[in-house]
């Protein structure tokens, strides 16, 4: 069986953020540290799984994103991912989501993969859009946010549960191939073990450039970006917990929210 897992390389969620005025994109200011987005990580440890499960089972590991963005490849190898792919971007700019989509679908295309696996969103932009985008682009069956995953007795077909609205779950049977993005919480990713990071660190990846396409022709294209206004002041109390209480209790009241 042959498994592809997509990953993407994020900021961390605390990283000071400002508006470059040159490409009109998110900019990172100070000196950030990026790691992997916690979905993919749970994408990835679910391939593993299967490959643990299943004897024969190969993983590979795809990312778009500049240079840097190699870093993650190699994580999922130190996991269990047996290979590496990188898409390789320029270091800032807005990447569009279609053009992300497109340029895995690609690579995939000629791999005639079983599974696809993919996070269920990134956790920067929360989009959602690049799993579904790569599965339309290779006509194959599509199940999003994935809780549960069974894999048939005869590896043709895979059990799937998925989170909807209101804690309640679809399940289905979906014929191979496939790709699902992953929910986290559907496992607990592995810490990678130093001997398979020390050996994906010395392993070549296969890179491959990104579309250079002017972003004017791609199918969605960036308005703009802002930093969010600031409406108001926050007040913070002081003092001991009665004396908070006694404050919050002041403002309520001039609040009009408590008689």
């Amino acid at each position: 069986m042959k498994i592809l897992v997509c990953v993407k390389q994020v900021p961390e969620s605390e990283a000071p953020i400002s508006i470059d005025e040159e490409t009109g994109w998110v900019q990172i200011d100070g000196s950030p540290e990026y790691r992997m987005n916690r979905f993919d990580e749970c994408a990835v440890e679910e391939a593993v799984l299967i490959k643990e499960a299943l004897p024969g089972t190969v993983v590979d590991v795809i990312t778009v994103g500049p240079e840097r963005a190699e870093a993650v490849v190699r994580r999922a190898m130190g996991m269990g991912a047996d290979n590496g792919a990188h898409i390789l971007t320029a270091e800032s700019g807005y990447v569009d989501a279609f053009m992300t989509a497109g340029a895995i679908a690609a690579y995939a295309k000629e791999k005639q993969y079983d599974l696809i696996l993919a996070g269920a969103m990134s956790e920067d932009l929360m989009q959602g859009q690049v799993g579904p985008i790569v599965a339309a682009h290779l006509d194959i069956a599509c199940m999003t946010s994935t809780v549960y995953t069974k894999l048939s007795a005869d590896a043709k077909k895979i059990y799937v549960e998925r989170e909807v609205e209101g804690g309640c779950r679809e399940v289905g049977d979906i014929k191979l191939p496939a790709l699902l993005t992953i929910q986290t919480g559907i496992n607990t990713p592995r810490y990678p073990a130093l001997s398979k990071l020390l050996r994906a660190n010395n392993r070549e990846l296969a890179v491959v450039a990104a579309d250079a396409s002017d972003p004017a022709s791609w199918p969605q294209k960036l308005a703009g970006v802002a930093l969010p206004e600031k409406t108001r002041d926050a007040v913070f109390l002081s003092g001991t917990a009665a004396k908070k209480a006694e404050q919050l209790l002041v403002i309520l009241k001039e609040r009009s929210l408590i008689a």
